[in-house]
């Protein structure tokens, strides 16, 4: 009789004429348990085991060919194409007997415990066993325990694994954390060819050259006899240049291994001739390697007028601690509204006033703050807008009842001011930025008045102006970003005398712009800077945002915001990111 036949045939009409739909059950348990059963029995009175391994240590080691074949494309090419596929006994060679019980207890299992004394050993065997998901855990694992005791070791490792991720993890972990790298065996037991692969890279984040020269003395000295040979070939990337005058007097040239070396003695000769050209006129240092700052922390300058002081005001903005802390006074001016700032090679500070044409610079690497007078600039305008492009400031300067713009760039090099060709446009209150080469002036008040929302735009090496698509909604005193290669137009005032919350970015390679997310509050004549991936939009003289800082993160398209502690931001006149200072 079949099973059909033997259902109670009462049953028959219930379940026909119920119109009962099919259901589907999943147990959830039921792979754990088969698998619990499979991993209990793996001994060699289980006679379903077809395979058992020998490791060198002659441990044996049982399973079930369609299980592990099915795990790993390893064994499952071992069971179908090589010699092992006939056998019944395989020999692995080159695994501990330990670390490959492991794996094969997790293709059972799916768990494994991974210490810092098995991760290394584990990983190379998961590689070798294709057991990806194993190789990924102990990546994070390696991840999750770096530090300056093993970043280097555990570097080499990734890359002679293929660990990409662990690599790149590693190399700016090194990179961020390099003067307590150096401290450590690992440093010392480098080979000179890692020791320069490490210090000719310009991202290695170190406040002051001179550790780097320290750190190369320490390496040689540590086998000297061994190694003193080499140190020309180490000093060549030791940028001398950056280390402050004093320290190479009293620690570079007289040291005793320099002296005796001529190929050595070039290099101090060099410093010491830079850093009396940076006496003469630091802005026209030539762009070279050798003096070249390496990574370094940024830090946001911020200008303002203090009315309870009647002085214009410098202040440090530190986007990691959100602290707002008073940098210095400038007794040069008294209150202006025609007053600009720029930076160069993010380190010297310009300030440039229209009406007086007075231009001062600030080297933010010394201490104590010294303002140093430039050339003046051409004319005298009651307003203007400063902008650098190649290490060169550009002044877009406004002048009542002209058909246009007048435009004068200041060489580093030269440091003289010279005209170049006027902006079509006659406009003011205007924002600006530099994308790709090019300077952009956007938005801004008419000769007649009206707040627009026109974007005029400079080719320095052309010397033209030409206009590209106008912004959707016309904006005076708008903030003017550029991250990522898009620039952003934040806030400012509307031709009604709103002032704005709503931002649009323009990208150049579709020619056009987009709104964006709005910012939480409207702010006009703000600073926007662009620091780590994110655009920061600091103060806007509202009362209620004089120190508050807004940060918007691309990815999210979404902005967050921080009240800046400590100082409040008065109606200020610029931002600009610098290398934060050492002193600092």
């Amino acid at each position: 009789m079949s099973v059909e036949e033997e259902i109670d045939p009462v049953l028959n009409p219930i379940l026909k004429y119920s119109k009962c739909e099919p259901e589907s059950y999943k147990n959830n348990l039921h792979k754990d348990r088969v698998f619990e059963v499979l991993q209990s029995s793996r001994n060699e009175n289980d006679s379903f085991c077809d395979i058992k391994f020998q490791t060198d240590d002659g441990t044996i080691i049982y399973g079930h060919r369609n299980i592990l074949a099915s795990a790993t494309p390893y064994f499952r090419a071992m069971f179908s194409s090589f010699g092992e596929s006939n056998k019944d006994l395989v020999n692995i060679k080159k695994l501990d007997s330990t670390i490959f019980l492991l794996l094969i207890d997790y293709i059972y299992t799916g768990e494994i415990m991974i210490t810092p004394e098995n991760v290394q050993v584990v990983l190379a065997a998961a590689d070798l066993l294709q057991l990806a998901y194993v190789k990924q855990a102990c990546v994070e694992f390696l991840q999750k325990h770096l530090d300056p005791s093993n970043c280097l070791g555990i570097k080499v490792f990734a890359d002679l694994h293929n660990c990409i991720e662990l690599l790149s993890k590693c190399e700016k972990f090194i990179e961020n954390q390099f003067l307590e790298i150096v401290k450590y065996d690992e440093f010392l037991s480098l080979s000179s060819e890692e020791v320069i692969k490490l210090i000719s890279s310009s991202n290695i984040a170190v406040p002051f050259e001179e550790k780097i020269y320290e750190c190369v003395l320490k390496w040689v000295k540590h086998q000297l006899n061994k190694r003193k040979h080499l140190l020309p070939n180490l000093m060549e990337h030791v940028r001398l240049p950056l280390i402050s005058k004093e320290y190479l007097l009293e620690n570079v040239v007289n040291e005793h291994l320099l002296k005796n070396d001529p190929k050595c003695k070039d290099y101090v000769f060099e410093a010491l001739h830079f850093n009396l050209i940076k006496l003469v006129n630091p802005s026209s240092i030539p762009e070279t390697i050798w003096c070249k700052p390496r990574q370094s922390l940024k830090i946001v300058l911020v200008l303002s007028w203090s009315s309870l002081k009647e002085k214009f005001i410098t202040s440090w903005y530190d986007p990691l601690t959100n602290q707002l802390q008073i940098a210095s006074e400038i007794t040069n001016f008294g209150y202006s509204s025609t007053l600009c700032m720029c930076v160069v090679k993010d380190q010297f500070v310009f300030i440039v006033e229209g009406l007086s044409r007075c231009v001062y610079m600030l080297d933010t690497s010394l201490q104590p703050y010294c303002w140093v007078h430039k050339t003046y600039l051409l004319s005298s305008v009651p307003f203007l807008k400063v902008v650098v492009l190649n290490d060169s400031i550009y002044a877009i300067c406004y002048t009542h009842n002209r058909s246009e713009n007048t435009v004068e760039v200041f060489s580093c090099n030269t440091l003289k001011w010279q005209r170049v060709t006027s902006m079509p446009n006659n406009k003011h209150k205007f924002g600006v930025g530099v994308l790709n080469n090019y300077i952009y002036a956007v938005g801004g008040v008419n000769s007649n008045g009206m707040t627009n929302k026109s974007v005029d735009c400079y080719d320095p090496i052309k010397d033209c102006w030409f206009s590209i698509a106008q912004m959707s909604i016309s904006r005076h005193s708008v903030g003017v970003g550029v991250l990522n290669g898009l620039m952003y137009a934040v806030g400012g005032f509307a031709d009604n005398g709103s002032v704005l919350k709503s931002v649009e970015v323009y990208s150049p390679s579709d020619g056009v712009w987009t709104s964006i997310a709005d910012m939480h509050l409207c702010r006009q004549n703000h600073g926007v800077v662009a620091l780590n991936g994110l655009l920061y939009v600091i103060g806007g003289c509202q009362s209620n945002s004089d120190n508050s800082v807004e940060i918007y993160n691309p990815e999210t398209n979404s902005w967050s915001m921080k009240t800046a502690l400590t100082n409040k931001i008065h109606p200020f006149y610029g931002t600009v990111v610098v290398n934060k200072p050492p002193y600092l």
